[in-house]
C-alpha cells in the first residue's frame, strides 16, 4: 500500500501472469512480483529518496517493504535509473548544505557561568578540509591557463580536422 498526499493509502495492484526483464550479468525474463509498482507509487518513493537519501523512509512513505524496493531496483532498469538520479539529487543537495556550513558556519549558543548567553559562529575545519580534498583537482584545472602557442596549435588542429571532414563529405556527395 502507498501513502498518497491526502493521507489515504492505496493498495498495489496484482501482476499475475506478467513477466519482467531482470538485470544482472545475464538479463532474463521472470514472473513479476506480487506487488505492482504504479507510476504514482514509484514517483512517491523516488521523491522521498531524492529529498532524504534514506531508502527506509522512502519505503515507509510509499508503503512498501525495503526488500520490495531493492528487488524492484534489481529487476527494473528504468526504476534503477530513477533511483540513481534520486540519489544524485540528494547528494548534490547534501553537498550544497555542507558547502554552506563550511563557508558560513553554524550558529552556536554559548552559556556563560553567570547564565548569560552569547551567539557565535562555529566553523568546522574537518568539513572544510574534506571539501578541499574533494574539489582540489577541479580547482587546479580551473587555474591552469593555456599558453598562446597551445591555443594556436589547438586551433590549427581543429581547422585541419574540419577541412578533412569537408573533403570527405564532398567526396561522398559526389559519389552518391
Amino acid at each position: 500500500m502507498a501513502n498518497t498526499g491526502s493521507g489515504r493509502r492505496r493498495k498495489a495492484a496484482s501482476t499475475k501472469g506478467q513477466t519482467v526483464l531482470v538485470g544482472g550479468k545475464r538479463p532474463q525474463m521472470r514472473d513479476a512480483s506480487k506487488c505492482k509498482w504504479t507510476k504514482g507509487l514509484e514517483r512517491d518513493f523516488l521523491s522521498v529518496l531524492a529529498d532524504t537519501c534514506n531508502v527506509t523512509l522512502a519505503c515507509e512513505q510509499a508503503g512498501v517493504s525495503s526488500s520490495a524496493a531493492y528487488r524492484r531496483r534489481k529487476e527494473d532498469a528504468a526504476f534503477r535509473a530513477g533511483w540513481l538520479e534520486a540519489i544524485a539529487v540528494a547528494y548534490q543537495r547534501l553537498e550544497l548544505v555542507l558547502l554552506d556550513r563550511a563557508f558560513n558556519g553554524t550558529e552556536k549558543v554559548v552559556t556563560r557561568k553567570d547564565g548569560s548567553e552569547e551567539r557565535m559562529r562555529e566553523y568546522s575545519n574537518q568539513l572544510g578540509m574534506a571539501l578541499l580534498k574533494m574539489h582540489r583537482d577541479t580547482a587546479i584545472e580551473a587555474q591552469t591557463e593555456l599558453t598562446t602557442e597551445a591555443i594556436d596549435e589547438l586551433r590549427q588542429r581543429l581547422i585541419s580536422k574540419f577541412e578533412r571532414l569537408k573533403r570527405k563529405h564532398e567526396r561522398e556527395a559526389a559519389g552518391a
